[in-house]
């Protein structure tokens, strides 16, 4: 009697070709929406986004989701031809191109917005500083003793010569911080 267990791989093949065909479709739907164009130098250009606005219409080999398209007659490409490039930059964009211009402008504000929070909190920084050296400038001024933990954590009171440093530290601190 055979029990499943003696051949746990039994199907390995069948899913094995399953998986690659599956991974070899999906790896396959990207390239469908590729733009492909011949640029003024004429080398081949393939990308997900569309070409420059100075590509010509005839030079487009191929658009996303539309199969290689064949060269255009000479009677449709000529009325092309001969439309004025500032007639051609102001055609209305297309959907794309929307989108594309979209997705920027929100890019922009996004930036705009971090670099607006980034600067409100080195603003709140800086008023903390000045906030808490002028506070010590008050009291190594007054003249009363002041006294702090060393590296050891030791109390050790500030001599003349550490007064004046402290008291000098603060100023640049002021100088820097309170504008």
């Amino acid at each position: 009697m055979r029990l499943i267990a003696d051949r746990p791989f039994r199907n390995l093949p069948a899913l094995l070709a399953a998986v690659l065909a599956f991974a070899a479709l999906v790896t396959a739907l990207p390239a469908q929406a590729q733009w492909k164009w011949r640029d003024k130098d004429g080398r081949i250009t393939v990308s997900d986004l569309p070409p420059p606005r100075e590509v010509p219409e005839k030079d487009i080999l191929r658009k996303p989701n539309s199969a290689t398209r064949a060269a255009a007659p000479a009677a449709v490409a000529a009325p092309a031809a001969t439309t004025p490039p500032a007639a051609a930059a102001s055609a209305p964009p297309t959907a794309l191109e929307r989108e594309v211009q979209a997705r920027k402008r929100a890019a922009d504000e996004e930036k705009a917005a971090k670099a607006r929070a980034e600067e409100a909190r080195n603003a709140t920084r800086r008023a903390e500083n000045c906030r808490q050296a002028r506070n010590q400038l008050t009291a190594l001024e007054s003249g009363q003793r002041i006294a702090r933990t060393n590296d050891k954590g030791e109390r050790e009171v500030l001599d003349d010569q550490g007064r004046a440093q402290e008291t000098q530290r603060a100023r640049e601190v002021i100088a820097s911080d309170c504008r």
